[in-house]
């Protein structure tokens, strides 16, 4: 290691990436949990990895390579948080008048993580307080994203990773008793994270998880909305970023199921996994021609019914490997 520090204090760029690229996947999902975009996210990473580069001269040594990154990341995020605009959002489901919403979301910006970039890359240090599962959920990233971002970062940092209090006073140029003041009230603003579900969600890839999601497959690609909604919890909480709109509860779930397949809108659903979560890329059937794409829906699932459903554009489809259009059948 110590050879390698000054390898690359000396401009020897392999020795950097070779110091650097252990630590690649989990700064980039600690900066997607701060920032809740993955696009985003590689922005501030690539922006970590250039500060990184052009500071290696003045690593001093006194924390860990790791440690160090994570500082850089960390403080690129928060400067990423303090200048963010939101993004224009439309509705995008032509035909299909949408019904009134319980009411109006605060984080329009939320984008999926794909699995396939999580393994090996969620490291939890002894003073974690989350569970990786938990440390990913979209309601988890969700609830982050309406901290004050100094508030976020302690939180992430203590909570989610790790660190010792005194690690994160040093990364955030601050004090011990400031990091226990912001972490304290971080926790308690965590009351938009909604509240533990009665039963837990099935492990991935169980026989449980794969009978719901079979079920709500065919519930959905039949266009049925009585059979997808007795699939829903009382309170399943329905989003689409970056549209606003957000419905809670059976009754708000059934009349938008409901005025979606009314509308003759069908899809064919492709499965995938997101931040921990069966995830499918809709594709819209069409009567000829090829079936664009129409979404990625994301559920959590709790017990055997789903207590969320989450759908994002097909704009996010490359970071999963599904394709812009399906042939046609």
């Amino acid at each position: 290691m110590i050879d390698l520090v000054a390898s690359a204090r000396a401009g020897d760029g392999e020795a950097f990436r070779e110091l650097t690229e252990p630590y690649r996947r989990e700064l980039q999902v600690h900066c997607y949990r701060m920032l809740g975009s993955l696009h985003d996210a590689e922005d501030a990473l690539q922006d970590t990895l250039l500060a990184a580069w052009q500071g290696i001269g003045r690593f001093e040594g006194r924390a860990s390579i790791r440690t160090w990154l994570y500082r850089i990341a960390t403080n690129r995020c928060l400067n990423a948080r303090r200048s963010a605009s939101r993004r224009p959002a439309r509705w995008d489901m032509p035909g299909v008048d949408v019904p009134e919403p319980t009411r109006l979301g605060e984080v329009g910006w939320l984008e999926p993580y794909p699995d396939v970039l999580l393994e090996g890359a969620m490291p939890l240090g002894p003073e974690a307080r989350y569970e990786q599962t938990e440390a990913i959920s979209l309601a988890f990233v969700t609830a982050l994203q309406v901290l004050p971002p100094r508030q976020v970062a302690v939180l992430v940092l203590r909570d989610v990773l790790g660190f010792h209090a005194s690690e994160v006073a040093e990364m955030l140029d601050s004090t011990v008793d400031s990091v226990n003041s912001a972490l304290k009230r971080a926790r308690a603003g965590l009351r938009h994270l909604p509240s533990e579900p009665s039963e837990r969600e099935p492990a991935p890839g169980s026989t449980s998880e794969q009978a719901l999601v079979e079920r709500f497959v065919r519930a959905y690609e039949s266009g049925e909305p009585a059979a997808l909604v007795a699939l829903l919890t009382d309170d399943v909480f329905i989003s689409m970023p970056p549209i606003p709109l957000e419905y809670e509860g059976r009754d708000a779930a059934a009349r938008l199921f409901t005025d979606i397949f009314r509308s003759g809108r069908r899809v064919d659903l492709v499965p995938t996994r997101a931040n921990g979560q069966p995830a499918f890329g809709a594709y819209l059937r069409a009567s000829t021609g090829v079936r664009p794409g129409a979404g990625l829906f994301v559920l959590t699932l709790a017990g055997n019914r789903i207590r969320a459903f989450t759908r994002f554009e097909s704009t996010v489809f490359p970071w999963f490997g599904l394709p812009h259009s399906l042939p046609e059948r």
